[in-house]
């Protein structure tokens, strides 16, 4: 049983970095599909599918690398809020990864969005990871 599916998420994407893997295969769910989503609209990832195999279905997630070099486009993938502790954001505290480099996912009564649709928005929510 998985305690923290985020978590979960964020680490088989780490792990198939790490790995130089083209393709990642996660378990899904309706929010890690919107993060995926996210993922793909600000450039990290290449490419996404949703799979409606089984109960629970599959998310698989085409990692983006650099054609030369072969680093990949996320370098840091970190969790923020945790079921121990959750961390909150609203729109005058609202997280700057990297000095606006790199975003913020977050969990708002609007959708799940990155950081600076957040501020376009004008709402605030759970901060769920970090990327850039």
């Amino acid at each position: 049983m998985n305690i923290d599916p985020i978590s979960d998420y964020l680490t088989r994407i780490r792990n198939a970095i790490q790995a130089n893997h083209r393709v990642v295969e996660i378990p899904a769910s309706n929010l890690k599909k919107e993060m995926t989503k996210v993922l793909f609209d600000k450039g990290y990832i290449a490419n996404y599918k949703f799979e409606d195999e089984g109960p629970q279905g599959n998310i698989k997630i085409a990692l983006k690398y650099h054609p030369v070099s072969k680093i990949s486009a996320i370098r840091t993938l970190k969790r923020v809020s945790k079921p121990g502790l959750r961390k909150y954001a609203n729109i005058d505290n609202m997280p700057r990864v990297l000095n606006g480099l790199g975003i913020a996912i977050l969990s708002t009564s609007k959708g799940v969005m990155s950081d600076k649709e957040a501020r376009l928005e004008n709402v605030g929510g759970e901060v769920l990871c970090y990327v850039y």
